[in-house]
């Protein structure tokens, strides 16, 4: 290449002046035939220094100093590129593909990558990314959290370092939240990847092993976070007791071929997962646990028996409910009458561990899991509704019984309980990819945590236009009929000025509670719950239209651009009305975030009521007596600081739930290492 002396090639120098190249991460006998990483337990001390020091020795991408030599860089390489015919692009492709294969993942290689898949773009997709969405890229292949606003383009920015990084040879697995995403943005993407010689592959749970071990064997797979992670358990079954690192590496080196066709992934080297916050933290108090049926003759009839059991006690009394925690409990009076009621039935219900544990889970199905708010009823079956998407999940079930106490509850016929056959927490997982790396509009609130649970810095990365939110006053009732009737006079006023709008409900029920309060104003509306998911991207598209009026559970993650249609943005763009805080402040910020994007004007609202759901538990008993006198609304400051509040426990007590569930998981891989197993 000819010396230059422009700005660019001495950016360029710059950038390149002290090669770096990323740790090779390609498939090969170093790691065995399963690579991912050795977790070893810190002690404190360790810990702390890590988060210590982290801060203080950020990688490039994560110095803002940094990004105008990278992107001038970018610019150098990309000089004359649009120039060229399709053959000279190939050939330069070519060209680039062999020079990352060869010298791998250098910065001068990283900025030549990201200049070409910036021109391949712009003519197989017609988008061309722009300086954020290069920051962006380049953040994520550093194995960092990139902060982007809603609209920013995530999707587009993911092809970068996955691309990057397939070329030089590492398996990408590109990790996003629901089904629907997965196969648009694998479909989207693919020109891209193709262009550049790449196979992609989308993993969906209809998919049959083959067609699942085919997907992930592609140089890019595109799939979602519960796909991947029981995808993985099934391997851990295959592998058995063969998970520690030394022995996958004499497996590789034997060439166990026949273990090698049963399993599924080939791997975890590195994964770009979106909407981190909702994958790392919202949905990562729960385990994952693959499980097998256990048939039981019997057991139709001891979950109605548990749940008659239930109805004998009397709540305060006999047993207490815990909200947050999701269970019950009974108190000393309550297990002594349990055993009263009881006796004369014998079998089962003699032992009394075996009885306080069913009956403590019939009193949860019966007091803490409400139909339209945690579950469907849909063809004869229970549908768990993800509390952060609005979506069910046909697929997955309660353990311990719990799943088909509730379809005793509703009268359905019980399906067999299951068996775990393994188990892991998300903590667990995706700390065990050699190269982790996310993206989410909102990161900033739980930056802590992802830096000391998954070693993942945070950076923000600025918008492409400056944003044009305005946000109106909120609005607190004391009572939630109240709140719904100005939500719905709110609604009709935004419609009769011409504007879409959007409103979030926390549940089902609410968004068919708003939907019965339109109808009868005579105000047309969609609805998207989980009722009506098929059509989700149909509904989301339309949502930009004038008077467009879309009633919605949770949007987090939806991942559907919502354009506005001509002339909306002289009236003013989308407004957003948040029906209800939810538990935590990020999720009203991903509702929040449907409007304003990419320098459109829009606007939100936020109703907040004293019987909302948020403010259950301590703040109960003292809100239910302020609801019931003064005037209908109270003033905007005390809604604001009591949502404040409450947001802030609820926060703090799943903080302290995912750090008790990843000891639990840190602790019992310290136990079958010393058993000589891995689960």
């Amino acid at each position: 290449m000819a010396t230059s002396t422009s700005p660019a090639q001495r950016a360029q120098d710059t950038i390149v002046a002290a090669p770096r190249a990323q740790p090779l991460l390609r498939p090969g006998t170093r790691f065995g035939i399963y690579p991912q990483r050795e977790l070893a337990r810190e002690d404190r001390l360790e810990r702390w220094l890590t988060r210590l020091l982290m801060p203080l020795h950020p990688p490039r991408a994560a110095r803002r100093r940094c990004w105008p030599a990278f992107l001038q860089a970018v610019g150098h390489f990309g000089q004359g590129l649009g120039a060229l015919d399709e053959a000279g692009l190939d050939r330069w492709i070519r060209d680039a593909r062999r020079r990352v294969w060869r010298e791998h993942l250098t910065r001068e290689n990283v900025a030549r990558a990201f200049a070409t898949v910036r021109e391949v773009a712009s003519r197989e997709l017609g988008m061309r990314p722009y300086d954020e969405q290069l920051i962006g890229g380049w953040i994520l292949l550093e194995g960092m959290a990139a902060e982007m606003a809603t609209g920013e383009g995530k999707t587009l920015t993911a092809t970068l370092p996955a691309c990057a990084a397939a070329l030089a040879g590492i398996p990408v697995h590109v990790v996003t939240v629901n089904e629907y995403l997965v196969e648009r943005d694998a479909r989207l993407m693919a020109p891209v990847y193709r262009r550049f010689g790449l196979s992609v592959g989308a993993v969906t749970a209809a998919m049959t092993a083959p067609q699942r071990r085919a997907a992930y064997a592609a140089d890019v797979t595109y799939c979602t976070n519960k796909q991947l992670v029981f995808d993985y358990l099934r391997d851990r079954l295959v592998l058995g007791g063969r998970c520690d690192d030394l022995r996958l590496r004499l497996d590789g080196l034997c060439g166990e071929r026949r273990r090698r066709d049963e399993l599924l992934l080939r791997g975890l080297y590195f994964a770009i997962v979106d909407e981190a916050d909702s994958v790392f933290v919202d949905e990562a108090r729960t385990p994952l646990i693959l499980a097998g049926g256990a048939a039981d003759p019997e057991a139709a009839e001891h979950y109605r028996r548990a749940l008659w059991l239930a109805g004998q006690l009397a709540p305060g009394t006999d047993f207490a409910i815990e909200p947050h925690a999701r269970r019950a409990a009974l108190s000393a009076r309550g297990a002594q009458r349990l055993g009263e009621i009881a006796a004369p039935l014998g079998g089962l219900w003699a032992g009394e561990r075996r009885r306080e544990m069913f009956v403590r889970q019939a009193l949860a199905a019966r007091e803490l899991y409400r139909r339209d708010r945690d579950y469907l009823v849909r063809d004869g079956r229970i549908e768990i509704i993800d509390e952060h998407t609005g979506r069910t999940m046909p697929d997955r079930s309660w353990e311990q019984g719990l799943h088909q106490m509730l379809e005793a509850k509703e009268g359905l016929a019980p399906t067999a309980r299951h068996e775990t056959l393994a188990r892991i927490s998300y903590q667990r997982f995706f700390q065990r990819y050699l190269r982790l790396a996310g993206m989410s509009g909102t990161l900033k609130e739980v930056r802590g945590e992802l830096r000391n649970v998954y070693g993942l810095g945070v950076v923000t990365v600025p918008r492409h236009r400056p944003g044009r939110l305005r946000r109106s006053a909120a609005r607190c009732f004391r009572r939630g009929a109240d709140k719904w009737q100005a939500i719905a006079r709110s609604v009709s006023a935004g419609r009769a000025a011409g504007r879409p709008v959007l409103v979030g409900t926390r549940t089902l029920a609410d968004s068919e509670r708003l939907s019965a309060l339109l109808d009868g104003a005579g105000v047309p509306h969609q609805v998207l719950n989980a009722r009506q998911d098929a059509e989700e991207a149909a509904v989301v598209a339309r949502a930009g239209e004038p008077g467009q009026v879309t009633v919605a559970t949770n949007m987090a993650g939806r991942g559907t651009d919502i354009a506005l249609a001509p002339g909306v943005a002289e009236r003013g763009g989308l407004h957003v009305i948040v029906c209800e805080p939810n538990d935590a402040r990020r999720i009203d910020r991903q509702l929040i975030g449907r409007c304003a994007r990419q320098g459109d004007p829009g606007s939100y609202e936020l109703f907040v009521s004293l019987e909302d759901e948020l403010f259950s538990g301590r703040f109960r008993g003292a809100l239910a007596r302020l609801s019931r006198r003064g005037p209908a609304e109270v003033r905007p400051w005390f809604g604001r600081a009591l949502t404040r509040v409450a947001q802030g426990l609820i926060e703090y007590r799943h903080r302290l739930t995912r750090r008790a569930l990843l000891r639990v998981d840190e602790t019992r891989d310290e136990f079958m290492g010393f058993a000589g197993r891995a689960e």
